[in-house]
């Protein structure tokens, strides 16, 4: 019991132990996230089990067989009340992004001033397995202050067009993409060369966040799409959906093989 009374409030910069064998999620997880008990310090233990899950998900999906030469690392988001979170966890994620060896890649292009504030996640284009107490989410998420991947991405459009963007994005059907907190959205599979060309008129790197989202909600209210979530076969299958992802980071993020900063 001591450690659980000492690791259930983590500080924001450490890690928990990613959980070992079964990494299926159950009702507790998700119902220690509803916003009747999200402010309780007594569910942080059950929180913390769901945060080492999706910590152990997010490094099972950095590792090399899943995404080979990316130089990716996972953490994840706190999991008790904190001032950092507004003293309620209604969202648990595991998020994956460039690791130390690609941050520093990063500096050495753009210089150490310049990037002297990649160590924070969203500074960096990242990918994200989320949980909440009725819906389930993986997407892709550029922040309005991760400049650099966003930059990147605009100037690879106007260099190349949006041909080979339009055929990413097409193979994600489900997904859809969004700018900001507009209404409107992008949905992938059927997207017309038009339509992305209008999202980058609107889109401006630095100012606007951008996501490719794909989400399955799970009430309590609808048993059978609750019940597939918490199957033991659902966290592989979230984790195939985050590598459809990987040909969009690719082409998006600043990396070796995709500079449009500088080169």
């Amino acid at each position: 019991m001591l450690w659980c009374s000492t690791m259930s409030t983590l500080p924001e910069n450490v890690q928990p132990a990613p959980a070992e064998g079964e990494l299926a999620f159950s009702d507790d997880d998700l119902n220690a996230l509803d916003e009747a008990v999200c402010r309780d310090p007594a569910y942080n233990e059950r929180r913390l089990a769901l945060r080492r899950k999706l910590l152990a998900l997010g490094k099972r999906f950095a590792g090399a067989k899943r995404t080979p030469k990316l130089g990716l690392e996972a953490r994840t988001s706190l999991h008790n009340p904190h001032a950092f979170n507004g003293n309620k966890v209604r969202r648990l994620w595991a998020y994956v992004c460039r690791d130390k060896t690609e941050k520093g890649r990063l500096r050495r292009v753009v210089g150490k001033e310049l990037a002297s504030d990649l160590d924070a996640a969203y500074r960096n284009a990242y990918l994200c397995l989320a949980v909440e107490s009725d819906l389930v989410e993986t997407s892709l998420r550029i922040h309005a202050d991760a400049w650099f991947d966003g930059q990147n991405l605009t100037r690879r459009v106007k260099a190349e067009g949006v041909g080979e963007l339009v055929a990413l994005l097409n193979e994600l059907d489900g997904f859809r993409l969004e700018l900001a907190d507009w209404k409107g959205e992008w949905r992938c599979g059927a997207l017309e060369p038009s339509r992305l060309e209008e999202f980058f008129k609107y889109y401006e790197a630095g100012t606007h966040a951008l996501a490719l989202v794909r989400r399955w909600p799970v009430p309590k209210a609808q048993p059978a799409a609750r019940a597939a979530l918490l199957a033991p076969e659902a966290p592989e299958l979230l984790l195939a959906e985050l590598e459809r992802l990987v040909p969009f980071y690719r082409f998006a993020a600043w990396s070796q093989e995709s500079d449009f900063l500088f080169g």
